[in-house]
């Protein structure tokens, strides 16, 4: 009979190995009493070459701690280098995903008014190289000056699951914000009601029958100089819902004179997202992303030295 936890193999492919965790172990041991065909050197160019996941994430490290409930995944192939463009950088991609970090400055994609280069236009390129008839179809977006990590579907199928399954499959999404100020308390909850307005400003609000629900967690991360860095938990995924919320409570992003920012002390909006963790919509397995949070931010809250 089939095993249910093992991928099927396809003729003339090779596929990845899963293997479910059932009991606490070390990564090492675990990889050598689940492959006793491989030894140790095997193994460790398993982990360098990044064939090693777990819960859907790259580990190298072979004495990271494994819980039960845990997936081990033994990929078939080197996880491939990241490939660099200007203005992203593509993170991971599969026949139905790809995943991206976007640097602040690139359009997601085109609208009416603006032609420019967009995060959408180069990988649709990128897809089309490999095949004419491939395309890509947009999930999410991210603001022009907000960078991070963002994906794309390789099929309206894909689109459509990762779409209407949106806050059920999205298991965090993490962002950092440099805002002008410290917010007190340092740690909260923001929850409003948001619309937009034909001149394309979004508005917050009390009342329920005025927009759609938001709720944003916040918690000060570093604070100096005058400014805070922030980690962001979303709940809600409305349009431009941190830049409105951060004004609410009277500490806008930097850089943002459209919601209230006074300053631009690094030249673009202070918005990053950092954290994009989600159910592949296919293969049901964990994903996890990280762009890390750019130097310019960090900068603006290190102990300055006279």
């Amino acid at each position: 009979m089939e095993n249910p936890n093992q991928p099927r193999r396809q003729r003339g492919q090779r596929t990845d190995v899963i293997l479910p965790v059932s009991e606490p172990a070390e990564l090492m041991a675990f990889l050598i009493a689940q492959l006793p065909h491989k030894n140790r050197n095997n193994i460790k160019s398993l982990l360098s070459n990044k064939q090693i996941l777990v819960d859907g994430k790259v580990f190298t490290q072979f004495n990271h701690p494994l819980k039960p409930g845990q997936v081990v995944t033994v990929a078939a192939n080197r996880a491939p280098q990241t490939s660099q463009y200007r203005g992203l950088t593509i993170l991971f991609e599969d026949q139905s995903l790809i995943v991206i970090n976007k640097q602040a400055g690139l359009l997601s994609m085109a609208t009416n008014k603006e032609r420019d280069r967009t995060a959408y236009g180069i990988l649709s390129d990128y897809v089309k190289k490999e095949n004419p008839k491939n395309k890509i179809f947009i999930i999410h977006r991210l603001d022009r000056e907000t960078s991070g990590v963002m994906m794309f579907a390789r099929s309206e199928k894909v689109q459509k699951l990762m779409q209407e399954s949106w806050n059920a499959t999205t298991k965090e999404r993490t962002y950092v914000a440099l805002v002008e100020g410290i917010p007190n308390p340092e740690q909260g909850r923001i929850t409003s009601y948001l619309r937009e307005s034909k001149a394309l400003i979004v508005y917050s609000s009390q009342n329920p029958e005025n927009g759609q629900l938001s709720i944003t967690n916040y918690k000060v991360l570093k604070a100096n100089n005058g400014y805070a860095l922030l980690e962001l938990e979303l709940e809600t995924g409305r349009k431009n819902q941190i830049r409105v919320h951060m004004q609410d409570i009277g500490h806008p992003v930097v850089g943002d004179a459209k919601y209230g920012a006074a300053t631009d002390p690094i030249g673009r909006l202070g918005l990053h997202a950092e954290v994009l963790a989600f159910k592949h919509p296919i293969t049901d397995q964990a994903m996890h992303f990280n762009a890390p949070v750019p130097k310019l931010f960090l900068s603006m809250v290190k102990e300055r030295v006279d």
